[in-house]
């Protein structure tokens, strides 16, 4: 599954109250000590670094569960390129809303933000390859919504949302079986037609095991460059190949060479540093 905006939309409110409540127990001590009663106030988003920008729906929305007055002007859109000191949104509210919500709303743009500027500088370096850029299940608990979605804004290409998803065989499914073989029978006796089966490989016998077996796509599981080059000569287009493992920015050229059709990277997810944003300037307006 894909995961797009209108995704997002439909399923993000379940997580972000979770977060909010996470957040606050009972109330917000600090804002409400300063503030007794509804103040309608200002503030700017800032970024704090270069980067892609991913998340704005689910950061101006955090607001929006807090107060219904919020609103939020932004100036530009997910998978922009910004840059340090730019100014990304005006939010207007109650005050009290703005404070409350700040860290949870900047959390989620961070993260997302973040996966989407390591997304990017990853899926430049396979430009013009014709091979897909894959992230994986490596995901925050309750994060993987925005997380996945946060790849795809950067340039990168959404695996299996989860287990349902697709059937993936690794190496303790085909111990569980009894074999490649007898692993993908199963398979392709239990699931749906319409889902192809992928099998992960560690070495060349297993690479000849999964292609006898019939698998649809083949995964090159933690293997040196020669023996993916060998790999991918064996299966010689009777299945589609995925590389996984050691995924790199440093390894991506070599990894160009092998000729797989995708490369898995679970750093895009699990790994990626924040993209650093604040708000500044909170003050009181009319209205």
């Amino acid at each position: 599954m894909a995961i797009s905006e209108v995704t997002m939309k439909l399923n993000m409110d379940k997580y972000l109250r979770l977060a909010l409540e996470e957040d606050i127990t009972s109330e917000d001590v600090s804002a409400n000590a300063v503030l007794d009663g509804p103040c309608r106030g200002e503030v700017e988003l800032l970024c704090k670094q270069d980067g892609v920008i991913a998340g704005l729906q689910v950061f101006s929305r955090v607001f929006e569960l807090l107060d219904d007055t919020f609103s939020m002007e932004c100036f530009c859109r997910d998978g922009a390129r910004i840059e340090n000191g730019q100014r990304i949104a005006m939010l207007q509210g109650d005050i009290r809303a703005l404070l409350s919500g700040e860290r949870t709303a900047l959390n989620y743009l961070q993260r997302m933000s973040g996966i989407a500027t390591h997304t990017a500088r990853v899926a430049a370096l396979l430009e013009d390859s014709g091979i897909t850029l894959l992230d994986t299940r490596k995901t925050t608990p309750n994060m993987r919504i925005f997380e996945k979605y946060a790849v795809t804004v950067g340039g990168g290409t959404n695996h299996r949302y989860n287990l349902s998803d697709g059937v993936m065989l690794k190496d303790n499914h085909i111990g569980a079986a009894g074999g490649i073989a007898q692993a993908v029978a199963r398979a392709r006796a239990y699931a749906p037609f319409v889902r192809k089966i992928e099998v992960e490989t560690e070495d060349l016998e297993m690479v000849r095991q999964a292609v006898e077996a019939g698998a649809d796509i083949i995964m090159l599981d933690n293997m040196d460059i020669e023996t993916m080059k060998e790999a991918v000569a064996l299966i010689a287009g009777r299945a589609e190949t995925e590389c996984s493992g050691n995924v790199t920015e440093a390894r991506i050229a070599a990894l160009r060479e092998v000729g797989v059709d995708y490369i898995s990277c679970g750093a895009l997810t699990h790994s990626s540093p924040i993209l650093d944003f604040s708000m500044k300037h909170l003050h009181p307006i009319e209205g």
